[in-house]
């Protein structure tokens, strides 16, 4: 906590407060005496010795095994490899006893990536099974394990990386069943985020969760799902569970929910997008008479909005009453496409262009920018993809979007009235 822009802050607020009175010069001195001195940054020199002194080196070394790899012994390889992750480590417990946090934290990044190049070449050298996607999932468990014995940031991304690999490896060689591991996997992400209150490894545990869903939504084998809804529904369980877990008394949770619900809300947008532009207008996937969305889809699109609306309940915020209608909109389209088959989906372009007018007026009213913004580009892309797609005419579209335009005035006008009575 006692980094530098935290102590520069300190300062400031000591000064004024200092000034106006609140606290004599003398608890000024001893805040600033019971303080703990800075840790040294990293400045230029520090970058110019990483990049050279560390990866130049390292790639040195590594060209010249390389170039010798079939004349050395197998065992003196394997010591090669045993000898990286050891210096690795031991560099990173050296740094990590000078709090040099960064520089340890890409230590032990390091020998969680040294480690997974291990398993790949012992595997060629003793010629073991070609299960690529058992190999990711043993480099993603020892790049685990080093997170959590040193809570390195580097080391949770290596592992969400091969974890994420896995997980696509292991949809594409069986797309008739769910790969439910890796959501095991990802809960244990979060859970450190959680515990490590990081918003640097929240930003990755959300991130992570998007491969898994894509990778889902692209198995045409399975019910043969339409993937723009597929995606809909994983969107919106990332939006409203973010949502929720940011309404839980904790600043830790608060920290890792809104991540999550930032992430979510722009999962959302590109969904609104997707589902203009792929779903028999510009870009055909569907090709089956199957349902569009298999049950459990459609179940985590409903938790979505329940916890959504159950976060609005608990922290008495009209956005996030918003931001769960923006949700159950963007999940309406859906059903309404089937019921135009004859015309224009008009109906589910409503709702589209009405949940993300929802989403804009959601982030506005609790001051979420990027959710504002995130609204904003879901509004661009399915104007965009209502007047360019190739199905029907282009008068009637204009039409529609002329009295969305006047709707949304409406709507502008009747939110401006009614944001005095509720602030009074």
């Amino acid at each position: 906590m006692f980094d530098k822009t935290y102590r520069q802050r300190l300062e400031a607020d000591l000064a004024q407060w200092e000034a106006d009175g609140v606290i004599a010069p003398a608890a000024a001195v001893s805040i600033r005496n019971a303080l703990p001195p800075l840790s040294p940054g990293v400045n230029i020199a520090v970058v110019v010795g990483i990049v050279g002194g560390l990866l130049l080196i390292a790639a040195a070394f590594l060209a010249f095994v390389a170039a010798h790899w079939t004349e050395i012994a197998r065992l003196l390889r394997f010591g090669i490899l045993i000898a990286g992750m050891v210096v690795a480590g031991g560099l990173g417990a050296w740094f990590a006893a000078k709090r040099r946090t960064i520089l340890a934290d890409l230590c032990a990044s390091i020998g969680a990536v040294i480690f997974g190049a291990g398993i790949a070449l012992v595997g060629q050298m003793y010629h073991l099974g070609e299960d690529f996607a058992g190999g990711m999932l043993l480099w993603s468990i020892g790049a685990f394990a080093a997170a959590l014995l040193t809570e390195s940031r580097g080391a949770l991304a290596v592992a969400l990386v091969a974890a994420c690999i896995w997980t696509c490896m292991r949809t594409y060689d069986a797309p008739d069943a769910l790969h439910l591991p890796f959501v095991a996997v990802w809960l244990l992400a979060a859970a450190l985020a959680l515990a490590w209150n990081s918003r640097v490894a929240a930003h990755l545990v959300a991130i992570a969760a998007l491969p898994w869903w894509i990778a889902t939504s692209l198995r045409f084998e399975f019910d043969g799902a339409q993937p723009s809804f597929v995606l809909a529904n994983g969107a919106a369980l990332l939006f409203g569970a973010g949502l929720a877990i940011a309404a839980a008394p904790s600043p830790r949770a608060l920290r890792l929910g809104t991540v999550l619900s930032i992430y979510g809300a722009f999962s959302l947008a590109v969904v609104a997008f997707l589902e203009v532009t792929t779903v028999d207008d510009i870009i055909r996937f569907r090709t089956g008479s199957a349902p569009a969305q298999p049950l459990w889809v459609i179940l985590c699109g409903a938790a979505g909005v329940i916890l959504a609306l159950a976060s609005a309940g608990i922290t008495k915020r009209a956005g996030e009453i918003l931001a769960g209608c923006s949700i159950g909109l963007a999940l309406l389209a859906a059903p309404l496409w089937p019921v135009s088959t004859a015309g224009e989906p008009w109906f589910a372009y409503a709702a589209l262009l009405c949940a993300m007018l929802s989403l804009v007026v959601s982030g506005m009213l609790d001051d979420v920018r990027p959710r504002i913004v995130a609204g904003w580009l879901g509004i661009a892309g399915v104007i965009a993809g209502i007047t360019w797609a190739v199905k029907g005419s282009l008068l009637r579209r204009s039409a529609f979007l002329a009295a969305a335009g006047v709707v949304a005035v409406a709507f502008a006008t009747a939110l401006n009235r009614a944001l005095p009575r509720a602030g009074r």
